[in-house]
């Protein structure tokens, strides 16, 4: 079986930056770039232009995502440089027409998005008809975040007479399976261009699509799953991900000798009363964080020493207190993160006020039972619970991100230089 294509996706908003990265993917066996459609909405044509003269006989894709002036969009790419444009398969079949005609003039071909396409088998089969060159099987990155997975749409397109491309987040290990399925063009875009070592990266996507094989797939809960992804990342990766927001404040004291996630078990309580705190240890299952109000008051403490060797014992994650927490000389000594607002000596009365898993306020955030918490030694960040997974997915792509930009850094650039700040500077 003949090896699929490796098309690495530039998906970055900064050509010099998308320069040197295509270099590298090219020199760890990518065979087509992609000039991608953050790229192109960033520099637009130059970036396809600049590309061509740097790469005179590589095949470069122009994802420009054409929902409309066909033709006239097909034109300017091809004058770039572009050998392929892709347009969008669910725009009018006026456009694709128009995009078909520019592409006859003009010696390229059409790659068509199936991205938000529902029917993607009688969609595809009348792209063909319309002589369309290229479909591509294709989740958008919002999707992604959802857990939508291109494989499933390549699945369903089964044999067509025309090549099939897949594209949506994938890995060496995915692209792997992808040629298995049949894939034509395998399209990596983050797993390659946000690697600290580009062309190692593109190397082992290389490698899997040459020797593409199915593996077992095993089966974990969305909980797993949510936990796995946010073990890879920081507090710092989350909230960039919920766009510098979940962040808890005012927790001046914190002991963090390990990373602490898990979900919510919430506790309000009054006065320094803790009964209702010590009730809740008994409410976790291993790998929950303990959430307790204490009505903002840092001078009598609802927690201390023993309490936390008790939550220890049951397996729980990490405790945090809108409060004071005492017996700190000894909470020191043990494996469980503890972050509070206060440290006093005074214990309340156990008199059995407040609620367990209710909605509280702590800390400036509002946490509900079963939210997720991620906390470091840069502070503590609430993650919603319904965009859990979401939220987890993204903040892994900023951490990626910043692999790179830590690689680009330590060869000599600095972070305002590869941001491009006065460029992006809102007017």
């Amino acid at each position: 079986m003949q090896s699929p294509i490796l098309q690495v996706a530039l998906d970055v908003t900064e050509l010099t930056r998308a320069q040197k990265i295509a270099e590298e993917a090219l020199a760890g066996g990518a065979d087509w770039i992609e000039i991608g459609t953050p790229l192109v909405k960033s520099e637009g044509m130059q970036a396809v232009r600049a590309l061509r003269a740097q790469f005179p006989t590589t095949t470069l894709v122009a994802d420009l995502k054409t929902a409309d002036t066909g033709g006239m969009e097909v034109e300017m790419a091809a004058k770039a440089g572009a050998n392929i444009v892709c347009v969008l398969a669910n725009t009018d079949n006026a456009v694709i027409i128009d995009a078909l005609r520019g592409a006859s003039l003009y010696g390229v071909q059409i790659m068509a998005d199936m991205m938000n396409v529902e029917d993607v088998v009688t969609r595809a089969k009348e792209l063909a008809d319309l002589g369309v060159q290229i479909i591509n099987a294709h989740v958008g990155i919002d999707q992604q975040m959802e857990g939508k997975d291109p494989l499933d749409i390549l699945d369903k397109l089964g044999d067509l007479p025309l090549e099939i491309a897949v594209a949506g987040g994938l890995n060496a290990e995915t692209a792997s399976k992808a040629a298995a399925r049949g894939a034509d063009i395998v399209i990596v875009g983050g797993s390659i261009i946000k690697a600290a070592d580009v062309t190692k990266a593109a190397r082992n996507v290389r490698d899997a699509i040459d020797h593409p094989a199915e593996g077992t797939t095993v089966k974990t809960s969305l909980d797993d799953t949510i936990r796995e992804l946010l073990e890879q990342v920081s507090a710092p990766n989350v909230t960039d991900a919920l766009y510098r927001k979940g962040a808890m404040s005012g927790l001046t004291v914190q002991y963090v000798p390990k990373k602490m996630i898990g979900k919510a078990v919430t506790v309000q309580t009054f006065g320094g009363d803790w009964s209702k705190p010590v009730q809740a240890i008994d409410e976790c299952i291993p790998g929950d964080v303990l959430v307790i109000s204490n009505d903002k008051r840092t001078d009598i403490a609802p927690w201390g020493e023993l309490a936390t060797r008790s939550a220890e014992n049951k397996g729980v994650a990490g405790i945090i207190i809108d409060g004071a927490v005492r017996d700190w000389d000894d909470i020191v000594t043990l494996e469980t993160p503890v972050y509070a607002t206060g440290i006093q000596p005074n214990a309340g009365e156990p008199k059995g006020f407040g609620e367990i898993n209710a909605d509280i306020s702590c800390c400036g955030q509002t946490v509900r039972p079963g939210d997720w918490l991620i906390g470091d030694q840069s502070g503590v960040v609430v993650i919603p619970r319904e965009r859990a997974y979401e939220v987890a997915r993204r903040a892994v792509e900023v951490q990626k991100t910043e692999v790179r930009i830590r690689e680009e850094i330590r060869r000599g650039g600095t972070l305002g230089s590869l941001s491009q700040l006065l460029r992006w500077e809102k007017k």
